[in-house]
């Protein structure tokens, strides 16, 4: 009689028992691989209508990846720059699209999916490129990616969309009509658009009847959109940009806070994984760290009004510490996260390297 109560009770337990909280193991991260999960190729080529010319576009570096889930398979949209003769943002960058089953091995498609044209937008993106994009998706499948249109004067924040991740139409500088047009030739770049996760699926969450985002590095904003290609900042009551989250000194972002992949609403708060830059200067520098370094942190505000900071790393959980990644053009060292998709029961977080390579680190 008791050994059958005993398993009753078992029985019992085991099924009022809560299922795992999905998001428990985002508290942890490891590196699979010692090496690159996608790197510079010199034999890709791609015709530029602008140069009228063929160009090697990913001979140089393959960086900052964006990342989603499609069909059982990530797609990483990466930084390509085409040449390594130039220097440091002297080069012209288009995004190049690659895929992968398992999520540490890729294939690499032949052309770029976005880059500078002949088009509307020639002015914001030529010719540096189309730079560091973050990706999301609306519950109803349409892509929407945010990158930086770089034309060596300003760094725009712009915005475009797709069906199917290879067919682009550009809609411009995310903060063209704001305000008067008054942030249209004000830099800004590095958007991280507020997800929820639904059916295990990473989706676009809206939140009072519209979609918001953090963006920025020096410091983080709060902007909101009812379309997703326009986008109105959050201001102070003096009509500056109002400040959600700044830099701190002798922290590891100490210099910039730069937002990384898409924000996620959790049990813990609204999640924004940042990237922070390490001061040069060493009166504010966090001295665990080499000066000018980037490592990967994170934030959690409150969702109530998503401006409240609830809880903020005192050091960062991903930081430079294989050789690829304190090598290449950012010998400082760096992981710069942009990429975060829930993939076969684990979290794969992609991030640039030293602005040459592009690393994987998984959830434990």
């Amino acid at each position: 009689m008791k050994k059958t109560i005993y398993l009753a009770l078992l029985i019992f337990f085991v099924a009022c028992k809560e299922k795992p909280n999905v998001f428990d193991s985002l508290s942890s991260f490891y590196k699979p691989v010692t090496e690159p999960v996608l790197s510079h190729d010199s034999t890709a080529v791609f015709f530029d209508s602008l140069k009228n010319e063929t160009v090697y576009w990913k001979k140089a570096d393959v960086f900052n990846p964006a990342a989603i889930v499609r069909n059982d398979t990530i797609y990483v949209l990466s930084r390509c720059e085409d040449n390594p003769a130039a220097i440091l943002g002297g080069r012209t960058s288009r995004i190049g699209i690659s895929a992968s089953l398992d999520g540490i091995h890729f294939s690499s498609f032949g052309e770029p999916v976005l880059y500078p044209a002949k088009d509307s937008f020639q002015q914001y993106d030529y010719p540096g490129g189309c730079e560091d994009p973050r990706i999301v998706q609306t519950e109803e499948g349409l892509y929407v990616l945010a990158y930086t249109s770089w034309n060596y004067k300003i760094p725009r924040l712009s915005i475009a969309f797709s069906k199917d991740l290879f067919h682009w139409e550009k809609k411009g500088p995310a903060f063209a009509k704001a305000h008067n047009h008054r942030f249209l030739d004000t830099a800004s770049k590095s958007a991280s658009m507020i997800t929820k996760m639904v059916d295990n699926k990473i989706v676009l969450a809206k939140i009072a009847g519209k979609y918001w985002m953090y963006w920025g590095e020096h410091f983080v904003n709060l902007a909101w959109s009812e379309n997703l290609f326009d986008w109105y900042p959050v201001l102070d009551k003096a009509g500056f940009l109002k400040k959600s989250m700044e830099t701190r000194p002798n922290y590891f972002d100490s210099d910039l806070d730069e937002c990384g992949p898409p924000a996620l609403i959790t049990d813990r708060g609204v999640m924004l994984i940042y990237n922070g830059k390490n001061a040069n200067n060493p009166k504010d520098a966090d001295p665990s760290l080499p000066r000018g370094t980037y490592s990967t942190g994170r934030v959690f505000f409150d969702p109530k009004d998503l401006q409240t900071i609830l809880i903020r790393s005192d050091g960062p959980f991903l930081k430079p510490t294989l050789p690829y990644e304190i090598s290449g053009q950012y010998a400082a060292g760096t992981t710069f996260a942009e990429g975060l998709v829930y993939f076969k029961g684990k979290w794969f977080l992609y991030y640039g390297t030293a602005d040459s390579f592009v690393g994987v680190a998984i959830s434990k």
